[in-house]
């Protein structure tokens, strides 16, 4: 769908508004949003299709379809996507549709391997909503990040891959030699094999506008995005190692870097800082907070912050903003599953197992494989990974390695 053909009527108070949009943007589906407290018009729509109730959101599709209220599921079940599998037992399940679960896969798949996977959003993971993949192998003049996901996802449905979509993994356990996956709609479904590719999340400041300008001036990854701000003024959010690493290399593209610390000092390492400090082209502001982000003709230009120490508030006019204050992996369903979590609930897999405290005994026979957990037969790949690089070639590259893996630990089972 390349132009919108949702109508979601609503307000910014709304909450359920707000699920709505957020699972509209998961799956990268376009949609016209219409505030009720601002257009007289849209409100008395609302009120005359609700027989007299001021109901929100009350979301209108191009076949005449009305939603009023909709859960996650009836959402789901409008646009046709997939939330059920055909069976109930695979060879290998993976959890999570981005670059790593959907190499995997294809790579699984093309050996006869029976594979499901499982994705909460939009295949395709956070590089769908990456703007554009400019340091993509293959791709000399870039790819859109939609583009890039929507290829994978060909792919593997290509090689017979099984996908299903719009649903939550709540669990998963052992029995025997079977891996048992416990979904939100009160699904099981088994494998002998599992791989772990649920990814991570960047932390968001939850502030106005942060949303709303996502791949349209706020990002993530200097990497990936940095280029389009050759000669431009950015704003880097944050104060450790990533956030000071980041701007330097948004140096070589940026002609100001302008990096906001919440507090009066770095939390990166004292090398990283000297050389953030000492650059003509870098300004730091301490003790500085964004409050909001705003911009114009659906392009950010402009933050406002707030000093948190004197509370005086002003305005920065910025062509982007980076944000680095950290990383959340993907990983709640794993509590209670018996697969070794680092200190910020990233999985620890192969040899990195035999350097725990206290080391697992589940391999007593034999030394975990490559990308292998804790639990034999479950493996990891990409961003949920505890020494992954972050980054997407690298996703689909250990993609591949899972897949490998996984045929020869089949070998055995």
């Amino acid at each position: 769908m390349n132009d919108a053909t949702i109508t979601v009527y609503g307000a910014h108070w709304c909450p359920d508004c707000r699920r709505s949009k957020q699972f509209l943007g998961e799956h990268q589906i376009p949609y016209k949003w219409v505030n009720i407290e601002e257009d007289a018009a849209a409100e008395k729509f609302v009120i005359e299709t609700n027989k007299g109730k001021r109901i929100i959101p009350t979301i209108v599709f191009d076949d005449g379809a009305v939603l009023v209220e909709p859960t996650n599921a009836e959402l789901a079940a409008q646009l046709g996507l997939k939330t059920k599998a055909s069976r109930t037992h695979y060879d290998l399940i993976v959890l999570g549709g981005g670059p790593a679960g959907l190499t995997a896969a294809l790579y699984t798949a093309r050996e006869a391997i029976d594979t499901l996977v499982i994705e909460r959003a939009a295949f395709g993971g956070q590089a769908a909503g990456t703007e554009k993949l400019d340091n993509m192998p293959g791709f000399p003049d870039g790819v859109a990040g939609i583009d890039f996901a929507d290829r994978l996802r060909r792919q593997a449905e290509r090689f017979g891959v099984e996908l299903l979509q719009a649903q939550d993994v709540v669990g998963v356990h052992q029995h025997d030699n079977y891996h048992c996956v416990a979904t939100g709609d009160g699904s099981e479904y088994s494998a002998r094999t599992l791989l772990i590719a649920t990814g991570s999340r960047y932390k968001r400041l939850n502030v106005p506008g942060e949303t709303d300008y996502l791949g349209a001036g706020v990002h993530f990854c200097a990497t990936c995005d940095g280029p389009f701000y050759r000669g431009k003024h950015v704003a880097v959010i944050g104060g450790g190692n990533s956030a000071a690493e980041e701007s330097l290399l948004l140096t070589k593209f940026a002609e100001r870097v302008t990096i906001l610390v919440r507090k009066d000092h770095f939390k990166a390492t004292q090398v990283i800082q000297d050389n953030v400090l000492a650059h003509p082209r870098i300004d730091v502001r301490w003790n500085t907070e964004v409050v909001a982000f705003t911009g114009a003709e659906s392009k950010l230009n402009r933050l406002r912050l707030v000093n948190n120490q004197t509370r005086a508030e002003e305005t920065l006019d910025v062509d982007g903003a980076f944000i680095f204050i950290g990383l959340v992996p993907n990983t709640g369903f794993l509590n209670g599953s018996g697969i070794v979590m680092d200190e910020w609930g990233f999985v620890v897999t192969g040899h990195g197992l035999r350097h725990r405290d206290p080391v697992p005994d589940t391999y007593t026979e034999r030394d975990p494989l490559i990308l292998e957990t804790s639990l034999p037969g479950a493996f990891a790949a990409g961003d949920v990974r505890d020494t992954s690089t972050k980054q997407v070639v690298s996703a689909a590259g250990e993609g591949s390695t899972a897949a490998l893996a996984i045929r020869e630990y089949l070998k055995r089972v």
